[in-house]
């Protein structure tokens, strides 16, 4: 979720107005996706203060910034790593850090939530915020793809409450970030996840059936359709208990919809704690799962819940999103 803040509406009348009146960016966590968005809007210009709960966890946040940033930079700058250095520096002074959401949003523009998935924890965060930003038509939603460094799609959710003159206004900062935004209703999954979940859950059943080996449903979507991952690699690198989590709430608030139905496969994999490479084992067996938590990890793609909320299968990632590539 995003909120444009009161004296950048009343800053608004034009395109250029609306580029330019986004200068002061607060991001409201400091996990993958959050660090990520926080590095794009720093190398684009942007002012930006990343916040959350403890200084342990902005460090660690600044180190993948960092660490992000120099791998860009070493890319970049492969003739001129005095440039690259340099890049690294004045993007990192457009960053700042804070524990304190609600006095810091006083004086931004633009303020970016990227937190844990727990409703109760997004409902106190929302609360505190609430009196410096209580008008619902100030509320949007900013769906990112993880890298985001890397990742050029970012979905744009207009709600029912979301005004005109704050939808363009994400609209005009996802482009300055060097995004190609697209626009979405509040739906379940927006566009890219409404559609991918179904499909990978398909290929569960079709699985299930006795259609097809996992193996040879994966090479046929691949050779078949041009997709990097098959869907079983794929739902391996997203996390099984992620994917149960999206399917179980989409299907609890439309039981008739057949594209929800649960999977009994998935289901037991989940109970037996086979959770995909996350977990070592899955639908494949994989090597030892990685424990970086910061930086260019990419793990899968982002999946919401039955209201459209994002789902992650760890702290905080947003992650890859393997058919954007």
């Amino acid at each position: 979720m995003a909120f444009v803040t009161r004296q950048c509406i009343r800053s608004l009348s034009s395109s250029a107005a609306l580029r330019a009146a986004i200068k002061h960016v607060t991001v409201i966590g400091g996990g993958l996706m959050g660090a990520g968005i926080a590095q794009v809007a720093a190398s684009t210009g942007h002012s930006v203060v990343l916040v959350d709960t403890s200084e342990d966890i902005l460090k660690k946040s600044a180190k993948g910034i960092e660490a992000s940033l120099k791998r860009v930079a070493k890319k970049k700058f492969a003739e001129k790593p005095e440039d690259g250095e340099a890049f690294v520096q004045k993007v990192l002074k457009n960053i700042s850090t804070s524990t304190d959401a609600a006095s810091i949003v006083k004086g931004t523009d633009l303020v970016v939530e990227a937190i844990v998935e727990n409703l109760k924890v997004k409902q106190d965060l929302f609360g505190a915020l609430d009196k410096v930003a209580p008008e619902l038509d100030r509320f949007g939603g900013l769906h990112f793809f993880n890298p985001v460094p890397m990742m050029k799609l970012v979905e744009v959710i207009k709600a029912p409450g979301t005004s005109q003159q704050t939808f363009d206004a994400l609209l005009e900062f996802s482009k300055a970030l060097g995004k190609h935004p697209v626009s979405c209703k509040d739906t379940p999954g927006f566009i890219v996840n409404r559609l991918l979940v179904p499909y990978m859950l398909e290929a569960v059943r079709l699985h299930e059936r006795g259609h097809g080996s996992k193996e040879d449903i994966d090479v046929a979507m691949k050779l078949g359709a041009g997709y990097p991952m098959g869907p079983f690699e794929l739902l391996d690198y997203v996390g099984l208990d992620t994917s149960k989590f999206i399917i179980d709430g989409w299907h609890e608030k439309d039981p008739d919809n057949p594209l929800f139905a649960p999977s009994p496969l998935l289901n037991k994999l989940v109970a037996e704690g086979k959770l995909g490479k996350k977990t070592g084992e899955g639908f494949y067996k994989h090597k030892p799962p990685v424990t970086q938590t910061h930086g260019l990890w990419q793990t899968a793609i982002t999946l919401t819940d039955a209201h459209g909320r994002e789902s992650r299968p760890q702290e905080m990632t947003r992650s890859l999103s393997i058919l954007s590539e």
